[in-house]
C-alpha cells in the first residue's frame, strides 16, 4: 500500500518520521485541512499536548468519515507557535504513529487565528480505491 522512503544517501530523519512515502497507484487520498485544538463545544484545552491530542482526534474523525484511520496517514504538516511546544507535540505524534512513520514537517509559526492555539496539524491519508 505504502512504501516508506529513507535513502541511505541522505541523513536519517531527526525524529520519528519518514523522508518520503510513496502511495501506490489506484489509491484514494483524503487531504485534511489544518485542525486546531478546539472541541465541538468551542472548548480549547490548555497546553500543547492536550491541543495536539484534540487535533489528531479531529483528524481521526475526518478520516473515519472516509472509512480510514490514523494508520492511513502518509503525511503530516504540523505548526507550533514556539520551540517550547515542539516536544509536547512530538510526544503525541510519536505515541500515535509506529515505525515506519508518515512523512512529516514541523514548523514554528508566529501564531494562529486565536492566541490560545499553540499547535495546528494537517494530514494526507491514502487507502485503496473503493470498488464501484
Amino acid at each position: 500500500m505504502f512504501t516508506h522512503l529513507t535513502p541511505a544517501s541522505i541523513r536519517p530523519p531527526f525524529a520519528k518520521y519518514s523522508h518520503g512515502v510513496e502511495v501506490s497507484e489506484g489509491m484514494r487520498l483524503v487531504l485534511c485541512s489544518g485542525q486546531l485544538g478546539i472541541g465541538p463545544d468551542d472548548a480549547i484545552p490548555a497546553g500543547t499536548e492536550a491541543q495536539a491530542r484534540l487535533c489528531f482526534a479531529n483528524i481521526e474523525a475526518i478520516l473515519t468519515e472516509a472509512g480510514m484511520t490514523l494508520d492511513n496517514i502518509v503525511r503530516i504538516n504540523a505548526y507550533v507557535t514556539g520551540r517550547e511546544h515542539l516536544k509536547p507535540y512530538m510526544a503525541v505524534r510519536d505515541e500515535l504513529f509506529s515505525e515506519p512513520a508518515p512523512a512529516s514537517t514541523l514548523m514554528i509559526v508566529s501564531g494562529f487565528a486565536r492566541e490560545e492555539f499553540t499547535v495546528e496539524i494537517e494530514a494526507v491519508a491514502a487507502a485503496p480505491a473503493r470498488s464501484a
